[in-house]
């Protein structure tokens, strides 16, 4: 793929590559179902049956709750059907809770939502999922680009799903070590495909999240900034639980039954790790990966999220402000204050 001079990509050779300088154009595509007419459809959704509760989730994506999923104990608390549904990035997610297919969306990334209540999307953030060290960037082995040089990666192309927490990782980063995002190709992709993409040279380097996809692509390749280089830039990162308004509006007890639900899984877990297998199992990775990843990884406490993100002054607050205006656009401008998308009532 040869690089292509800014404002110049040509969509007839590479249609999913986009100039990621130009937020108008980029932010258009990936919000292409945050139309007016689909927000006013997500408004106007209706609410499921109370005999179901429709729930996305990350497949390699190792969590606590898996646990409560696979026993069923969401449906036992709740008193409904819950039904799960995988999906491939944030993105996703947000599309399916204005279509109405999804009423509640788990380990949401932060950046993805933002994106969507930057284009005034009817759903909220309810609580914080998962910390973790942000998304790494694996570049391509024999490029001899690391950090130390990393200038050089201008005039490579580079993967990353656009509008997710890896492509949050993949700015903050290039910002960090004064690389110029004009001087590179970008790559619309979901990580199973930039994997690919990485492994046969197709692009330099790949941005990327998932146990398995980060393992296969570090196969290729070698991480750009390690995680504890990312922590000490500021570099990190979280997921949150998101709810479509109507049916938060309408089901607070069956929110509240998920967040129990949720807590006592993150508890548990913290006190014992014997049941880790229907981990593995629910999230499609094996026992070494699935450990791996969730060493790196935090879920934080009801109590934690009240002491610690949603107080004044607290890390979700900064967060929000910072997500919000990296990926603003022109049709789409950042909030002065956030506060009207979270709500923290089912911690309480």
């Amino acid at each position: 793929m040869r690089h292509l001079p800014t404002g110049q990509v040509s969509e007839d050779r590479c249609p999913s590559c986009i100039n990621i300088l130009e937020p108008t154009k980029h932010m258009k595509r990936v919000l292409k179902t945050l139309s007016a007419t689909a927000i006013a459809a997500g408004l106007a959704m209706p609410v499921h049956a109370a005999d179901e509760v429709n729930v996305a989730f990350f497949l390699e994506w190792a969590t606590p709750n898996m646990i409560a999923k696979a026993e069923s104990a969401y449906d036992d608390a709740m008193g409904v059907k819950v039904n799960w549904t995988n999906f491939d990035a944030g993105t996703q997610m947000t599309e399916a809770m204005l279509a109405g297919d999804i009423d509640i969306s788990y380990s949401q990334g932060l950046a993805p939502f933002i994106t969507a209540v930057n284009a005034n999307a009817p759903i909220k953030t309810i609580a914080v999922a998962v910390t973790y060290p942000s998304n790494p960037c694996i570049v391509a082995s024999g490029a001899g680009i690391t950090a130390d040089n990393a200038s050089e990666l201008e005039g490579k192309s580079v993967a990353v799903p656009l509008a997710t927490m890896a492509d949050y990782s993949f700015r903050m980063q290039m910002r960090t070590l004064g690389v110029d995002l004009a001087e590179m190709t970008i790559v619309d992709q979901v990580p199973a495909d930039a994997v690919v993409s990485l492994a046969d040279g197709s692009v330099d380097m790949a941005c990327i999240f998932g146990g398995d996809s980060i393992k296969k692509a570090m196969e290729s390749g070698a991480q750009l900034m390690s995680n504890e280089a990312m922590a000490d830039a500021g570099i990190v990162a979280f997921d949150v639980i998101s709810v479509t308004e109507k049916f938060a509006q309408e089901n607070p007890e069956l929110v509240q039954g998920f967040m129990d639900v949720t807590d006592e899984a993150n508890k548990a877990f913290a006190k014992d790790q014997s049941k880790i297998e229907l981990i593995e199992k629910e999230s499609g990775m094996d026992k070494e990966t699935t450990m791996n990843q969730m060493a790196d990884m935090t879920f934080p406490t009801k109590e934690a999220q009240m002491s610690d993100f949603f107080n004044d002054g607290g890390l979700a607050a900064t967060a929000f402000s910072i997500v919000g205006g990296a990926f603003a656009t022109e049709d789409n401008p950042a909030r002065e204050d956030y506060s009207a998308v979270i709500d923290t009532s089912f911690l309480k």
